[in-house]
């Protein structure tokens, strides 16, 4: 019996459920589909999976597989597949956020094939975390603490693979669509991806038998990469599961090593963003706490667009905005810095900045995306109140002290203001040899800000 595998966004063979269940069942066509409208939404994220791509070709090959690539809309590339190889099963990851299957189960079933959809690997099954009453934690600490107390499965091995008969035709690695999206930007953030499952692993290790003392103390210092695991990316594209890592820390974390419980504990926030997106697929589109529904929030304007381009008069947030499209990500502390700016001192909806996020981020993830912009927006569960406003000038001084980090992304002469200059659209007519003037001061934009939330209380 022939039986297709779809790696939907889980680009390795370790741990992974669909591959797994498909290897028991029959032999295997590994199928990875590039969809034009993923390209044209998140083109970041989609040139990161194109990137992992020749990486999981050449780990199957060495399964001696193959990895068949089709481009186009997932339900007709799944009917016609089946049609031509004759499968009878169809074996993937279930889509996330927990949407419908976009007639996926209906294109299959037409060819005479079922679908089935396997969870992925998080930590836990979504819903297995609850509160006494068996409600969905709204604080993190809490979560933590209980998924700490919960069994978390091993990670599952590397299936034998059953060749099929015949191969059918692959369309190649290539995202065309995705390399056009991402126009000049493309080889500029190439050069800052390190693509593949064994990347990630490797990354996994020199991570923790190097820097992993000093996660805590250091992970808020952008200046310092090698502070923090850099495996975002490789978690949004399924080069390495969450399951995985747990299951490399487990013992270091039992023995007490420093750096751990705090990087775990991030690791958690990715699930904590699951479980709450589970529990309100419109995350990303709806205020958690309604009474921010009606917020005066400006929508899309002319400062939103200066902030996207790195424009805004203010150091550490246009390094950070330089760095997210040059590279496809941004450092955490920065990430807060510059999404409150836009939230608070530019009283920006928080679903321009969202959407802006949603393209350029190669370690884009719906549920992060959308839990922490609502974090950072005050509206959010969990969230940091609206009233605490980060001072971008204090929080550069704290974290950024010899302006390293600023300084890469808005000298003009550095690496880091060359790059962005070289990925960003030549209709941007940007000049870095001249800063950008404020939009508004900060005080006033403060006051604006306390101003608008008083009025809605």
């Amino acid at each position: 019996m022939t039986v297709i595998c779809w790696f939907r966004r889980v680009l390795r063979l370790d741990d992974h459920q669909a591959l797994v269940a498909a290897a028991r069942a029959g032999a295997v066509i590994p199928l990875v589909i590039l969809d034009p409208a993923e390209a044209r939404d998140h083109p970041a994220s989609a040139q990161r999976q194109a990137m992992a791509l020749p990486a999981l070709e050449a780990a199957l090959r060495r399964h001696r597989s193959r990895l068949i690539v089709r481009r186009g809309d997932p339900a007709a590339v799944l009917e016609a597949l089946a049609r031509e190889t004759g499968a009878t099963e169809i074996h993937a990851t279930e889509g996330f956020p927990f949407a419908s299957d976009h007639g996926l189960k209906a294109a299959a079933e037409r060819r005479g094939a079922a679908l089935h959809l396997h969870p992925t690997a998080d930590l836990v099954p979504r819903g297995s975390v609850r509160t006494g009453s068996g409600g969905v934690y709204k604080v993190f600490t809490p979560f933590w603490k209980a998924l700490r107390q919960t069994a978390i499965a091993d990670p599952l091995p590397v299936p034998s693979l059953r060749l099929p008969e015949a191969w059918p035709d692959s369309d190649g690695t290539d995202w065309p669509e995705a390399r056009a999206a991402m126009d000049r930007g493309w080889d500029v953030m190439a050069g800052h991806v390190d693509a593949g499952e064994d990347a990630a692993h490797d990354r996994l290790e020199a991570f923790l038998s190097g820097d992993i003392a000093g996660y805590k103390p250091d992970r808020d210092l952008p200046w310092k990469p090698r502070a923090t695991s850099g495996l975002s990316d490789a978690l949004a594209v399924g080069e390495i599961s969450a399951r995985r890592i747990w299951a490399r820390c487990r013992g270091d974390f039992e023995q007490g090593i420093p750096g751990i419980e705090p990087f775990l504990s991030e690791l958690c926030w990715r699930e904590f963003a699951r479980e709450l997106m589970a529990e309100a697929p419109d995350l990303g589109r709806s205020p958690w706490r309604k009474e921010w529904s009606d917020f005066p929030w400006r929508r899309d304007n002319d400062d939103a667009e200066a902030w996207r381009r790195g424009r805004t008069g203010v150091p550490i947030v246009d390094a950070g905005m330089r760095e997210l499209y040059a590279t496809g990500r941004m450092h955490n502390r920065v990430r807060m810095i510059a999404g409150s700016y836009l939230t608070k001192h530019l009283l920006t909806d928080w679903r321009v900045g969202l959407d802006w996020f949603a393209r350029c981020l190669t370690d884009w993830d719906a549920a992060s995306n959308a839990m922490n912009w609502q974090w950072v927006a005050g509206c959010g569960p969990d969230a940091s109140p609206f009233f605490r406003i980060f001072n971008p000038e204090t929080q550069a001084e704290k974290f950024d002290a010899k302006s390293r980090y600023r300084d890469h992304w808005m000298r003009p002469d550095a690496t880091g203001a060359r790059e962005f200059g070289a990925a960003i659209p030549r209709s941007w007519d940007i000049d870095l040899t001249k800063r950008a003037l404020p939009r508004i001061s900060l005080p006033e934009g403060r006051a604006r800000a306390l101003s608008a939330y008083e009025e809605m209380k």
